[in-house]
């Protein structure tokens, strides 16, 4: 600890020490808990309310990013955490402690130099994977195992879930988030939340709102369609708020239509807590925003990590009328509220003691859920019973990617790769690869760290490309090939569309060469997907007998990928982001990451509402692989559908029999999809309305399973009117295994139109949006 560390120490533990004599003498000092909280904050000083509304973390060293934004690092409480609230210890108010990150907690592993005594943290898979589970019920139980390491950790509340729609492939942060759709995404963070606050922690749902790329994200300004907002960008925060009331709510870096998301009381206060009942407090981003005085003001309640002038920054502005100190309260009174619920006010008596070994196979289980059968020609898949010795190639065989950087990454203690998952189950990874990579991979990386300019991240390590020679040789020698594909990315810049979205050519050459070697021997190739987000797989998919995409699934990476591919567990992931054929297909591909070209300062949503399968779909554009995607080592079908009525007046429900036709016990996820008369508003050809997944299924086994549609659930939203209108007329529902694979559909009507809900007129472009229309359906 440093002196200004011992400095601090040495004011709290004063200020402490004073409290508690003045309390001893007089006894009237309000108290946290004791008395009400507006009688503790009629008792606190403005300066006492400007810093606790300013995060302690100020006082700590940050670890800086482009653009002001940073990851937090402070070493109050609990080292390695991000920052801390402040206390103020004669009204009894604890600090705070706030953590990333959204698939594991990210502290400190090893403090002041003892290595006896560790502090490691499971990663979890990323969201993306979490997604693709298409699974509730999983989500939670991983929040469950999250939420007892942030409580046993000492920490109070978890910097996540990131719940922002995949509005672009390229988005360097898409791992964290989970799908381009809002219904999945809300559902599964709301379950994620719902999983970490059983545990008596809180959650801090990000980034509030449309942070949807990392390209200068602190000074972006993002033009849309307040329709495009509501329908889309901000909907998946209201489906997961509604189902789970997270503590916080974070908001986001960049400007929406103008104004920085810290500074707008129109989305922050008026639809957040007004239109939507959100009853916890707001905090920004580290280093969001640039005027304190408008986050105040919007209801944006702290400031973090926190800096002294932000606090004097405060106080003069209550002085002088800028901050009415009605608002300061009703600022001060929100965080009061949850630290009320901490387990620091609480005063638990956390162990630094979580059971690791338990969540590690919560892990295990969760990525197994998630992962993808995107191709499995002449049943490849699971490994034949005859293979023993397999070829794998790529760096990620052997360094396997459990999630991505900055924020998002996790200090675990280990993982397991996917040549020593292979191991693990008794397969035979060749020993001459393995060192090959090995070698290669830890030199190159001495390599790049000492050619790395202090403050700065390490370049990526480049893919090792095996001679000619070698393949062959183990052609001859293996049973199998399995290549891993690699790719990472994170905080801080989107991905580089020519070397992280696309394979190089040198790679898509080995990829050949590989498989003309083995298949001339009849052997087979196996590619799995490493990767946090969707990449091309043009030149390169057709040379592979099966692909499962594993994405990035944790520390149990490993073992989890080898349960799918020997057949222990069957896959029943689907995809919860579209594939495209080509990057240009993709509707937002021509205007992103905004203008100028390598330094854009702003952005507009020309797609509208067009995002995902809402575009492929309505202007019939083939992707590569559809929303709701993914094959089984079984079969199944879905028939019998069923509605409760013709008519939809308030619900109606629709079910559907599933039944394994297959010879493997597996699991299937229907997917509900309504198309809508357009006749008054223009609207995707079919939106996903409902889904769910059947518990595993025996050969011959089947499960009925029931979705409830609701009249609010076929609103859209009309801008000139602020209403949600659900629109009188003919829908269709159909039920599949994807959006492109529908297995049943029925016909029910609205008979009048309905307005649903009546909104603030708010968020409006301050420029003419240009937006795309799609085709008429009816």
């Amino acid at each position: 600890m440093n002196a200004k560390h011992n400095l601090l120490a040495a004011v709290l533990l004063l200020s402490a020490a004073f409290s508690a004599s003045a309390q001893s003498k007089t006894d009237t000092t309000p108290q946290l808990g004791r008395d009400p909280i507006k009688k503790v904050v009629a008792a606190m000083t403005l300066e006492e309310k400007a810093t606790l509304v300013v995060g302690l973390s100020h006082r700590r060293t940050q670890g800086n990013m482009p653009g002001g934004a940073m990851i937090g690092q402070t070493e109050v409480k609990v080292p390695g955490a991000a920052g801390n609230t402040a206390p103020i210890p004669r009204l009894g108010i604890p600090s705070m402690v706030l953590s990333d990150g959204p698939a594991g907690v990210r502290i400190q592993p090893i403090r002041r130099g003892d290595s006896t005594h560790t502090y490691y943290a499971t990663a979890f898979p990323v969201g993306t994977l979490l997604a693709s589970t298409w699974d509730p019920s999983v989500v939670e139980t991983v929040g469950q195992a999250f939420g007892n390491e942030v409580k046993e950790y000492g920490i109070d509340i978890l910097l996540a879930p990131g719940v922002n729609i995949h509005r672009n492939p390229l988005n360097g942060r898409n791992f964290e988030y989970y799908s381009e759709d809002p219904l999945v995404a809300g559902t599964m963070a709301g379950a994620f939340i719902n999983g970490i606050q059983s545990n008596g922690v809180g959650t801090s749902i990000k980034h509030f709102a449309a942070n949807n790329q990392e390209s200068n994200r602190t000074g972006i300004n993002e033009f849309i369609s307040e329709r495009a907002l509501r329908e889309l960008y901000l909907k998946n925060f209201r489906i997961a708020i509604a189902a789970s009331q997270p503590w916080t709510v974070m908001s986001s870096y960049n400007k929406v239509n103008g104004t920085y998301t810290a500074e707008r009381r129109d989305l922050i206060t008026t639809i957040l807590r007004d239109e939507w009942g959100f009853k916890g407090f707001v905090m920004t981003d580290w280093g969001g925003g640039h005027d304190w005085t408008a986050e105040m003001n919007a209801g944006n309640d702290l400031i973090e990590p926190g800096r002294p002038d932000q606090t004097q920054a405060i106080i003069s502005a209550v002085k002088h009328d800028s901050i009415s100190m009605k608002q300061l309260d009703l600022n001060v009174e929100r965080i009061l509220n949850i630290i009320l619920k901490s387990p620091s006010f609480k005063k638990y008596a956390y162990s630094n003691k979580p059971d690791l070994k338990a969540h590690a196979e919560v892990s295990r289980k969760a990525a197994t859920e998630g992962m993808i059968l995107l191709k499995n020609e002449q049943k490849t898949l699971p490994i034949n019973a005859s293979v023993k010795k397999i070829a794998a190639f790529g760096n990620a065989s052997y360094f396997t990617i459990a999630g991505g950087t900055g924020s998002g990454d996790v200090n675990k203690a280990y993982v397991i790769s996917i040549a020593q998952g292979l191991a693990n189950a008794g397969y035979s990874p060749d020993a001459d690869l393995q060192n090959t990579y090995t070698k290669f991979v830890k030199d190159t990386a001495a390599k790049i760290k000492a050619a790395t300019p202090k403050g700065h991240w390490p370049a990526p390590i480049p893919e090792m490309i095996a001679g000619s020679d070698v393949i062959a040789q183990k052609a001859a020698d293996c049973d199998m090939a399995l290549i891993t594909i690699g790719r990472n990315a994170g905080e801080g810049s989107d991905r580089n569309l020519e070397t992280n979205y696309n394979l190089l050519p040198s790679e898509k050459q080995e990829i050949k060469q590989i498989a003309d070697d083995f298949h001339a021997k009849g052997k087979k190739v196996v590619i799995v997907l490493n990767i946090g987000g969707v990449i091309d797989m043009n030149d390169w998919q057709d040379n592979a007998d099966a692909i499962l995409l594993a994405w990035q699934p944790g520390e149990e990476a490993g073992n989890a990928i080898t349960d799918v591919l020997s057949g222990k567990i069957d896959p029943s992931g689907k995809l919860a982001t579209t594939f495209p054929s080509h990057y240009e297909d993709v509707p937002s591909a021509k205007n992103f990451p905004g203008t100028p070209a390598g330094n854009p300062k702003e952005v507009t949503y020309q797609e509208g509402i067009y995002v995902g399968y809402r575009y492929y779909d309505s202007f019939k554009i083939k992707p590569m692989y559809e929303f709701g995607y993914g094959l089984s080592y079984s079969n199944f079908s879905i028939s019998g559908l069923k509605l409760s009525s013709p008519v939809l007046n308030k619900t109606l429900t629709a079910t559907v029999t599933v039944k394994n036709t297959g010879t493997v016990a597996g699991k299937e996820v229907v997917q509900v999809y309504v198309t809508a008369p357009d006749k008054s508003i223009d609207k995707p050809l079919q939106e996903l309305k409902a889904f769910g997944k059947t518990r595993l299924l025996q050969p011959g086994e089947t499960q009925t399973l029931t979705f409830t549609i609701n009249t609010a659930d076929l609103a859209s939203y009309h801008t000139d009117k602020s209403e949600w209108i659900t629109d009188s007329g003919k829908y269709l529902l159909k039920a599949g295994a994807s959006s492109r694979d529908i297995r049943q559909t029925a016909s029910f009507s609205v008979l009048k139109t309905m307005v649903i809900e009546k909104d603030h007129d708010v968020l409006q472009p301050p420029v003419a949006i240009d937006e795309l229309k799609g085709p008429s359906h009816e």
